[in-house]
């Protein structure tokens, strides 16, 4: 009787466990196709190059749009859609209240003359208005002459044509998405800095991103603040010049403002824009304020520390480690503020130059 009674209990048991993971298999089997499918779905949705080739085919066939990438796009055909680098719609900006407005505007009246006749066609005008709605392209005419910033290589309605750029991650290797969706954050992370460039290119990187922070930190169009500073959006050619990739989440700070202040709070986390750019919440409004906390130059710091002293030579490592945190610790709200940022970047700049300028992988 105890015998059958075992037996019975081990087989009802057994039979348990092999539900509870069935069960479990099934649900994991269908959370990840719902999760596949609802990234697929949203990609493909937003990534539809031969809908959006149409579009602005036809629009440009009819005349009410034009520029100087139309006729390959549409005519010869030798321009065509590759991979698709966003799924976020509505990228949008505002000129605001810029430094030299009037040269500006002249400057990018300048770009919209596609054919370069001396005139801005109906169709040109049309096609840079939809352009100037997105903060990269306002980005890119206003920076045209600096090395980390593509090439404007032409234009055709709300599409622009920028120059190829060899790697398009400051590090890392780039997987399909279905497998980047089951790997955790922090083991992506240590797998990346496996596959980096040696150390004196990765300085030369490193060179890069400190120069094009100088570039957009208070220049003749204003002060412009990089709101997403990740490794995704930075890249650099076959020379291991700098490239950025995406540009779309740095903003002038006049719109930032506008976008930030008076915005409902509870805490400092309910005051963010993008990723990096952070204000504080006012307990006594329970309002954001306008100003942000870390300037740029912070930010890349931050982006760089481990990038850089990994694989750091020994004779310079504690320098270049006390000046990193001594970069990440600048706040905007500090006395002398601009003082310390030019000093800071100088001085890293100058480390690293002095350490590959004789080498030659640099």
């Amino acid at each position: 009787m105890n015998d059958c009674y075992v037996l019975f209990y081990s087989q009802a048991r057994f039979s348990y466990v092999r539900m509870k993971y069935l069960f479990f298999s099934w649900l994991v089997v269908f959370v990840g196709s719902w999760i596949i499918y609802v990234q697929y779905s949203t990609y493909t949705e937003l990534c539809r190059g031969k809908d959006c080739k149409k579009i602005i085919c036809d629009k440009y066939k009819t005349g009410v749009i034009d520029g100087p990438a139309c006729n390959s796009l549409c005519v010869t055909e030798t321009l065509y859609f590759g991979k698709c680098l966003s799924t976020k719609p509505n990228n949008q900006a505002k000129l605001g209240d810029q430094g030299n407005l009037s040269e500006l505007v002249n400057l990018i009246l300048t770009v919209a003359d596609g054919d370069k006749d001396g005139q801005v066609s109906l169709g040109e005008a049309k096609s840079a208005w939809a352009l100037l709605q997105l903060n990269e392209f306002l980005l890119m005419v206003i920076l045209q002459d600096k090395e980390h910033t593509p090439k404007l290589m032409g234009f055709c309605g709300d599409l622009y044509v920028m120059e190829s750029v060899e790697y398009t991650s400051l590090y890392g290797i780039s997987l399909p998405w279905v497998i980047e969706l089951f790997i955790p954050s922090g083991f992506r992370r240590s797998m990346d800095q496996l596959f980096t460039p040696s150390w004196p290119r990765k300085a030369k990187i490193a060179i890069g991103l400190l120069e094009f922070v100088e570039d957009v930190f208070h220049g003749p169009y204003g002060n412009f603040l990089m709101c997403d500073i990740s490794a995704k959006n930075l890249g650099y050619n076959d020379k291991y010049d700098l490239k950025m990739v995406d540009m779309r989440k740095i903003v002038p700070e006049t719109n930032l403002k506008e976008l930030i202040k008076d915005r409902h709070c509870e805490s400092d986390l309910d005051c963010v824009y993008g990723t990096d750019c952070r204000t504080s919440c006012d307990q006594s409004t329970m309002k954001c304020t306008s100003e942000v906390i870390q300037p740029n130059l912070a930010k890349a710091c931050q982006l760089l520390k481990d990038y850089l002293l990994r694989g750091a030579p020994s004779e310079i490592r504690e320098e270049l480690e006390k000046q990193l945190y001594s970069c990440i610790a600048l706040k905007v709200t500090a006395n002398q503020m601009e003082m310390e940022h030019s000093l800071i970047l100088n001085n890293l700049k100058t480390l690293l130059w002095k350490k590959i300028s004789y080498t030659n992988d640099s």
